[in-house]
């Protein structure tokens, strides 16, 4: 029994194609067109560099996130919109967002609420006062 050689031969990663991966990856470049650059089918790319692919775009919006944080901490007009951006994405910030309401008092704090107020607008509350 003969084996053919027939198809391209089997893709063995190197630590250039690795790097080359992960960086365009973390730029955001479509995997199909990584694929291209590298020479293999977008299955393959999958299969060889899941990791590199998912590890690329986690460093680059770790990077991003380090200066966009560092520049949002300095004391300039670029900082007070980096940090205004910053605290709408991480924090929640809106100016469109209703007020927040207050919580809820417990049993114990609504009736000493209620016994101080007992009196206002009534009779009692002037006899008192």
């Amino acid at each position: 029994m003969t084996i053919s050689n027939r198809g391209r031969p089997a893709h063995v990663p190197t630590d250039e194609t690795r790097n080359l991966v992960e960086s365009l990856s973390g730029f955001g470049i479509p995997q199909a067109e990584i694929a291209r650059l590298v020479g293999i089918d977008p299955k393959t790319l999958r299969f060889h560099y899941a990791d590199k692919i998912e590890l690329g775009s986690i460093k680059a919006t770790a990077k991003v996130a380090q200066n966009l944080f560092t520049l949002a901490c300095k004391p300039t007009r670029e900082g007070l919109s980096a940090a205004i951006f910053w605290l709408k994405v991480r924090a929640g910030w809106s100016e469109y967002a209703p007020p927040r309401a207050e919580e809820p008092l417990g049993k114990k704090e609504a009736a000493e609420r209620d016994a101080l107020t007992a009196g206002d607008g009534n009779e009692w509350g002037r006899l008192v006062n």
